[in-house]
Parts: structure tokens; C-alpha cells; sequence
């Protein structure tokens, strides 16, 4: 199968001046023509001209629409037959140096003979802090501070 890699290039917005051109419509056509033969000489065949939506930024936050005209070109990919890229596969990897992985070892490979057993579970009673602070009319209360100044 046959595989190709494209390219997409802005099309020319204003013609190129050249000898014996005078019209905008033979300049424009002059543009074009210096930009396909230069993407021939590269190996990349013209496939066809595209008008594409592109929406940019206009100012702090609106964004615009503009137009866009490119020209898609394509070129074919030399691919590697199928069986050298299968003998490829199946050559054996060269030596590594990278360490390898090491078990760790596990409780039935402890050298002690106590059985293990699970944790014990989570007492259902907690000693949780109050989800509200409960002001005593301690010194430290900033509120009891403010009051006393009142006065």
C-alpha cells in the first residue's frame, strides 16, 4: 500500500512581477506558477487549492473568522517491504546494561516463623475535634478581647 505525507502552504495573496507580465491576473498567475514549480522540484505534487475557516483573536476577548486560501501538496513515503521490516522484528535485542527489577520480598518469605495477620480494624468510636469552635470566654478569644475594650 502506498503511503504519502502532505504539505499545506499559504497560497499567494498578490502577484510577482516578470517579464512581459503587465495584467494582476497574469502576475497572480506568475506567483502560483514560481511556487508549484519550486514544490515539484522538492518531489511534492499539487493536489488542490483549499478556502479554510481560521478563527483568530480581535482584541482582549472576541474572536474573528478570516478565510484562509492554501494549497495542499503530497508526496509519496518510501515504505520498507514487509518482510525486511518483519525480519527486523524477529533479530534478537542487543545486550542492555540496564538493571533489572529485583523482587521484594513479600511476609511469606519472612525468615520469622510468627504468623501475619491483618491490622486491626478502626474503632467506630472517634475522638474527632468539633466541626465548630466553641468560645468559653477564654483569654485567648479574640471575641471576649473586643468586648472587654468596649467597656
Amino acid at each position: 500500500m502506498q503511503r504519502y505525507e502532505y504539505k499545506v502552504v499559504p497560497a499567494p495573496k498578490k502577484g510577482t512581477k516578470a517579464k512581459g507580465v503587465k495584467t494582476p491576473e497574469g502576475r497572480f498567475a506568475t506567483s502560483i506558477e514560481k511556487l508549484l514549480n519550486v514544490m515539484g522540484a522538492d518531489g511534492w505534487e499539487y493536489q488542490r487549492a483549499e478556502l479554510l475557516p481560521s478563527d483568530e483573536r480581535s482584541g482582549l476577548t472576541s474572536s474573528v473568522t478570516n478565510w484562509r486560501n492554501v494549497l495542499v501538496f503530497r508526496r509519496a513515503v518510501e515504505t520498507e517491504q514487509p518482510a525486511a521490516r518483519a525480519e527486523q522484528q524477529l533479530t534478537a535485542p542487543e545486550a542492555d546494561d540496564t538493571p533489572l527489577a529485583r523482587p521484594v520480598p513479600g511476609p511469606e518469605d519472612a525468615k520469622s516463623n510468627e504468623p501475619v495477620s491483618a491490622p486491626a480494624p478502626i474503632a467506630q468510636d472517634h475522638d474527632d475535634p468539633p466541626l465548630t469552635l466553641k468560645t468559653d470566654g477564654g483569654a485567648d478569644d479574640p471575641a471576649v478581647d473586643e468586648s472587654a475594650e468596649k467597656k
